[in-house]
């Protein structure tokens, strides 16, 4: 049986629930049917921020937002203002949904539940009655005179005039895009975490710092923030900024690297120096481990001095300048092979997707194939960690949806 729809969106996650939601705003007499071959809608939604639901971020510069994306920065400047994170939050605040930010700048629900965001979304499709098709397989897409006809592993087919696609990075989406014209940015995986095996700081699992610098060595790969160190490597947004940067750098190297840690930032190699001499002349007897220079945290500082040759009973009026040299050298420019990754499957982020320079992003639609839009984690669009990648998801969701034409 064939099934007329006004406007099909495919993808029942962030892009396609606000893509859906724009439109049935924007066209209220049109039949507007968001598609989902699960039974669960907004699973991303759901584990996000550790259950909480990182919403977006408190940057509200519309070119200042658009660096915090490796793949889209020059894209998305246009887009962002249109509908930016001051945007998403009084969305959703509107609606009922108290927001916070918190110091880093990260935005969440006050309640600390990802389930009052997809509350929110749900009971909107819900008033606006948006139509919600769950369980349904798509075999093939294909482009008629006036519209797209959706193949059905049923047998049956669904027609629209308009079709957003917005089902994220999955193979089907890029395979679909590709038979509609549009080209395919390989995906490779977006941040993600470092393995380091016989990790020397294992059993430091646990400790995180505010301020580091990472660096991948032979490269102009650098970032700066917190690190946290675990029982396989390197965690925390430095690392998962990092891995963003450089996503298709370090799949080619299959992901074998080393990287260098400046546990110090700020001080020169210099000035470290200096300042464990006048230490050493100031109390000669004591040792470096009774005297944390830095303020590390203690464990780490032992465990520094260990590898430097061993220096932790040492008095300071017993150390070299080859030791103290030593010790500088490691906590300046720290070097780690990395082995592997480690990646959030729940939480999983892509680079990769439809070509950018294939879609008018004044409107989301396809340069290619007129009447198709494209919103969220199907194009080749990525942001660091932080809320960056729903608020392209809210962005781009939200044009393709009030751009749709009948």
């Amino acid at each position: 049986m064939n099934k007329a729809h006004s406007i099909l969106i495919i993808g029942g996650g962030a892009a396609g629930f606000f893509a859906a939601i724009s439109a049935k705003r924007t066209h209220p007499d049109a039949k507007v049917s968001l598609i989902e071959k699960n039974s669960a809608f907004l699973s991303k939604v759901r584990v996000s921020g550790g259950g909480r639901c990182n919403v977006t971020h408190a940057c509200f510069d519309p070119k200042l937002l658009s660096k915090h994306y490796p793949r889209g920065e020059r894209e998305l400047v246009g887009p962002f203002h249109q509908f930016q994170p001051k945007d998403t939050c009084s969305w959703f605040e509107s609606r009922g949904v108290p927001l916070k930010t918190e110091e880093d700048g990260r935005i969440f629900p006050v309640s600390d539940s990802s389930q009052s965001i997809i509350n929110c979304l749900l009971d909107e499709a819900e008033k606006l009655s948006v139509s919600i098709l769950q369980k349904q397989k798509i075999e093939t897409i294909l482009k008629r005179e006036k519209g797209f006809s959706l193949q059905m592993k049923d047998g049956s087919e669904l027609f629209g005039n308009q079709l957003i696609l917005a089902c994220g990075s999955s193979l089907k989406g890029h395979e679909w895009s590709r038979a509609l014209g549009h080209t395919i940015q390989p995906p490779v995986p977006s941040l993600f975490t470092f393995n380091i095996p016989q990790f020397a700081l294992k059993e430091l699992s646990g400790i995180a710092f505010k301020n580091v610098t990472i660096r991948i060595k032979e490269s102009s790969f650098e970032q700066s923030g917190a690190l946290l160190i675990t029982h396989f490597g390197l965690s925390g947004p430095a690392v998962l900024k990092l891995s963003a940067w450089a996503a298709r750098a370090l799949y080619e190297k299959d992901y074998s690297f080393e990287v260098l840690i400046n546990w110090l930032p700020g001080f020169a190699l210099q000035t470290v120096l200096e300042k464990l001499n006048a230490l050493k002349r100031q109390v000669p007897h004591k040792t470096l481990l009774n005297e944390n220079l830095f303020k590390l945290p203690k464990n780490f500082w032992r465990k520094m001095l260990k590898r430097s040759n061993g220096i932790d009973q040492k008095r300071l009026n017993d150390l070299s300048s080859k030791e103290l040299n030593l010790l500088a050298k490691i906590l300046l420019s720290d070097t780690f092979q990395i082995k592997g990754k480690t990646t959030n499957k729940e939480e999983f982020v892509t680079c990769g997707g439809v070509t950018l320079k294939e879609v008018n992003f004044k409107t989301m639609e396809s340069k290619i194939c007129p009447g198709l839009f494209f919103a969220g984690e199907i194009l080749d669009i990525d942001g660091v960690t932080g809320g960056f990648n729903f608020q392209n998801a809210w962005t781009t969701g939200f044009i393709a949806g009030s751009c749709t034409k009948l």
